[in-house]
């Protein structure tokens, strides 16, 4: 199929956890000489591998090694935010457009892919002091109760339950939150970035089960001992926490707070509802003007064809 230059608009591939978006995005850049740009908000972060789900065998399709960006970029246990990954991905973006190669952005944090697609207003947040001594000490519930509030303020959009699911995560998002109230004037804008955006929708009990699946089988593969390792480097458990999911569980059984059968089943709990999340997000996304084309998880490498070919109409279409 030839498609000329000038239609190479951005393809986004938006998903939930387990949703099989990664080797859809895979297959469609490698039948158009495509890059993947990553909108993953933990996959950045090098040796944080097997509970990010890097999975990087899925960018090898019939034997080319397909492009991709924004994974592997910072060091665990800094805390990369959502204005680095703005600048990090037009940098990308625009590389990928001088070479002639075609943008295809793919993940599932969706608050990293509404941001670019509409050209969110940032500004980077310093941090303060004197605010997060004062709540450090408060629970999650009061702190979430409290970012409610500043967002009704704000008419913000952002940090939804799926960015607030630790006491670090919260104070942080309070944090920027109450700058935007004291600096309204944002100091730097986006161009919005004209996509296609392809939604891939994964039957709630599919899900469920493949969620669990990959679980044990990352359980199997050392992702306890991957956890143990960056806590060997000197990463402050806390700092792991803050990260969520895997690495907030298995740290927190490193560190004596779990059982290991008390952290699987909590982990695997936390996976279901952080999916759930995901897809409310993205609804939430149409709502505010993003077109979503869902498609439905191919089943087999036959119907994984079937898929790409249905996109690629989409695009001439």
């Amino acid at each position: 199929m030839y498609l000329c230059p000038e239609m190479k608009k951005m393809i986004t591939v938006l998903g939930p956890t387990a949703s099989g978006k990664t080797m859809i995005a895979t297959r469609l850049a490698a039948r158009l000489g495509g890059e993947i740009i990553s909108a993953d908000s933990r996959q950045v972060y090098r040796r944080m591998d097997i509970g990010t789900g890097k999975d990087l065998s899925d960018y090898h399709v019939d034997g080319k090694d397909i492009p991709y960006h924004l994974i592997d970029i910072v060091e665990p246990g800094t805390k990369y935010n959502l204005f680095q990954y703005q600048e990090d991905f037009l940098k990308a973006y625009d590389d990928i457009q001088s070479r002639g190669a075609w943008p295809i952005l793919c993940g599932g944090t969706g608050l990293y892919i509404e941001s670019v697609l509409k050209g969110y207003n940032l500004s980077p947040v310093p941090q303060n002091p004197e605010l997060r001594e004062r709540l450090k000490d408060k629970p999650l519930d009061e702190l979430t109760s409290m970012l409610t509030l500043l967002k009704q303020q704000t008419g913000s959009t952002m940090h939804n339950k799926t960015d607030v699911d630790s006491v670090q995560r919260a104070i942080r998002a309070i944090e920027i939150e109450q700058y935007n109230i004291d600096h309204p004037t944002p100091l730097r804008e986006a161009p919005p970035i004209d996509s296609l955006v392809i939604g891939v929708n994964i039957d709630r009990e599919l899900r469920r089960e493949k969620i669990t699946k990959r679980l044990h089988a990352r359980l199997d593969e050392g992702m306890v001992d991957e956890v143990r390792g960056l806590l060997k480097e000197g990463i402050p458990p806390e700092n792991l926490i803050y990260y969520g999911l895997e690495y907030k569980f298995l740290t927190q059984y490193i560190i004596g707070q779990f059982t290991y059968d008390d952290m699987v089943r909590q982990l695997e709990i936390a996976i279901h509802q952080f999916a759930k999340r995901q897809m409310t997000w993205f609804r939430g996304m149409e709502r505010r003007g993003i077109h979503i084309n869902w498609i439905t998880r191919p089943h087999d490498d036959n119907e994984l064809q079937q898929t790409v070919e249905k996109i690629l109409q989409l695009i001439i279409d």
